[in-house]
């Protein structure tokens, strides 16, 4: 068996993957900075910051990558200044064309969260979508957003996860996969060439996902690091057994040959279940049976 890898080989794969996957990345995961990407980027704050969340005069987002967060809360008034960090000098390059494609202002710094190159008591938000689970040292990473942020300020994290949740939507994944030739064939299209996004990307897949989380994790890094007021709820169920499923006979086809009217079928029927999770599903259910988890807390003022 081999050794499980070191802090700095995890950030060094993260690098280079993030790298390689930065000019295709808001394609392959439908980003959006106008309306829909506004609403379903609010829409995830609000489940724990409240309907009107902020505004936060200074907002610094860990794992920015393209700027899906960032840009949007910029645009929709959350936060008034962003600075962005990210391991990958790719995503940032491609972060700073989609901001100023937005009319937007950033600044991007490329640096490892656990070791932040700002002042003490900076921001007033510290934020980031889909992240945590990349960070090879959380107990370093979590001490430095507590220190970075202002005197009762705002932590906020969504897209974590959740190790039920993960195992869960393997099997929409699975199914997919051996349906695949079977749908290509029905929609007409060929196979995906091999290496789809440059050499390194699919060999390195396996290695920049390094946690899954259970609630009581992210409490205790919370709670542990000094945080008060820690919350963590559960999103998407129903849509992840959906989204996961088409994405995996989607990823299997060439792009090009995937017909619109599939993507719009599966686009509208995720957003349709998402707005099912939410109303039905996230207030009744445990957090850990959910695909995503989120957490927010403060720092005592």
């Amino acid at each position: 068996m081999a050794a499980p890898a070191t802090a700095p080989e995890i950030l060094d794969v993260n690098r280079r993957y993030h790298d390689a996957a930065a000019d295709a990345y808001d394609a392959k995961w439908g980003i959006s900075f106008g309306e829909v990407g506004q609403a379903q980027v609010l829409g995830k704050v609000r489940k724990l910051l409240g309907p009107r969340p902020g505004p936060f005069a200074r907002g610094l987002e860990i794992g920015a990558g393209t700027g899906y967060f960032s840009i949007n809360m910029l645009r929709a008034g959350v936060i008034g200044e962003a600075t962005c960090t990210d391991i990958s000098p790719g995503m940032l390059e491609t972060l700073e064309a989609n901001a100023e494609q937005a009319g937007v202002e950033v600044e991007t710094v490329a640096c490892d969260a656990a070791e932040l190159p700002f002042d003490d008591e900076s921001f007033d938000l510290v934020f980031g979508h889909a992240v945590l689970h990349h960070l090879p040292a959380l107990d370093r990473s979590f001490a430095q957003f507590h220190r970075v942020l202002r005197p009762g300020g705002t932590l906020f994290f969504a897209g974590e996860p959740s190790r039920r949740g993960d195992r869960i939507a393997g099997v929409p994944k699975r199914v997919a996969w051996r349906l695949s030739p079977l749908w290509r064939r029905a929609v007409h299209a060929r196979p995906a060439p091999p290496h789809e996004h440059g050499p390194d990307e699919h060999a390195l897949e396996g290695v920049v996902d390094v946690h899954a989380f259970v609630p009581a994790d992210l409490r205790a890094h919370a709670a542990a690091t000094g945080f008060d007021d820690v919350r963590v709820r559960g999103e998407e169920l129903l849509a992840n057994w959906f989204g996961w499923f088409n994405r995996t006979l989607e990823a299997s086809a060439e792009p090009r040959d995937v017909p619109l009217g599939w993507i719009r079928y599966a686009y509208r029927g995720y957003l349709m279940l998402q707005a099912v999770d939410r109303r039905a599903l996230e207030p009744r259910l445990p957090p850990e049976v959910f695909y995503n988890l989120m957490l927010a807390a403060r720092r005592p003022a």
